[in-house]
């Protein structure tokens, strides 16, 4: 395991401070606030340990509310909503500097046979095919750029199936890309962990599809800025994060300065395992 992914399980190892509140903190991100998806993984850690472990998570909502302030800690409240017979919800509340950034809820469920069917998997390269990340990312950025960015995902081997954004700048493109991701590094067989770092992954490529859409390159050039706003997920079957998952994006519309992004996660063997939607702030600088 690189010394980077065993730094991402440290944030997400919460600490405990009272009974269903729990307290976090941040890792440098390339822009000046909290990581999105480091927080919604968080949150959803700290729903997570208030849950029996035969129930994983089956969905989360959230909302993001304000810039996370990544030198503060950030104290994550549980809120037991439900415990059915079931189903299981919770909603949990990040706060900083006394102010709520971040809601999130989110349901588990015990095992249960039911109707099976998925889509079928879309056609993508084999993920060993192509450049990592320390590899591709050079051709298309400034050096300093790209160091920032191949740092701040170390901790996660992604590998675009074409090229990102930054790379086709004032070309617009199909709004859809492709990335394939894994941890970098053997997890724990804890089926919470393999679900938080997905969250956490999801929210560093989703909004893409819009910056192709225009033939922008986004904020690793600095032509639009840009945030989450809110993030839904549905976990349909097991995965396992340190094994290779596609992730399929797509844009459906952007408008009033937001986009909305909506993908699936796939297993490589061909298994539907998420559904992913998002929207976020994506403006033009004046």
């Amino acid at each position: 395991m690189n010394q980077a992914l065993e730094g991402l399980l440290d944030l997400l190892d919460l600490e405990q401070i009272e009974e269903d509140i729990f307290r976090g903190v941040s890792r440098p991100s390339i822009v000046p606030r909290v990581f999105g998806g480091q927080v919604a993984a968080q949150a959803l850690v700290a729903a997570g340990r208030t849950v029996p472990a035969d129930r994983p998570a089956h969905s989360l909502h959230a909302y993001f509310l304000r810039s996370g302030d990544p030198g503060a800690p950030i104290v994550y409240t549980v809120d037991r909503i439900r415990d059915g017979r079931s189903f299981t919800t919770r909603r949990v509340v990040a706060v900083q500097h006394g102010q709520p950034i971040f809601h999130l809820s989110a349901s588990f469920q015990t095992y249960e046979e039911g109707l099976e069917h998925q889509a079928a998997m879309p056609d993508a390269p084999d993920p060993e095919t192509l450049p990592t990340a320390a590899e591709m990312l050079p051709r298309h950025l400034p050096a300093h750029v790209a160091e920032r960015l191949v740092e701040a995902r170390a901790a996660v081997d992604l590998r675009y199936a074409d090229v990102p954004p930054w790379g086709t700048v004032g070309q617009p493109r199909e709004p859809r890309s492709q990335v394939w991701f894994r941890a970098n590094g053997k997890l724990a067989d804890d089926s919470l962990l393999h679900v938080c770092l997905a969250t956490y992954v999801s929210d560093m490529t989703l909004l893409d599809s819009v910056l192709l859409a225009h033939g922008r390159g986004g904020w690793a050039v600095g032509d639009v800025v840009g945030a989450s706003l809110d993030h839904a997920m549905w976990f349909h079957r097991p995965f396992r994060a340190d094994e290779w998952l596609l992730y399929d994006q797509e844009s459906p519309s952007s408008s009033g300065g937001r986009g909305l992004g909506q993908a699936r996660i796939w297993t490589q063997d061909g298994r539907l395992a998420v559904t992913v939607i998002q929207e976020g702030v994506v403006r033009v600088p004046r």
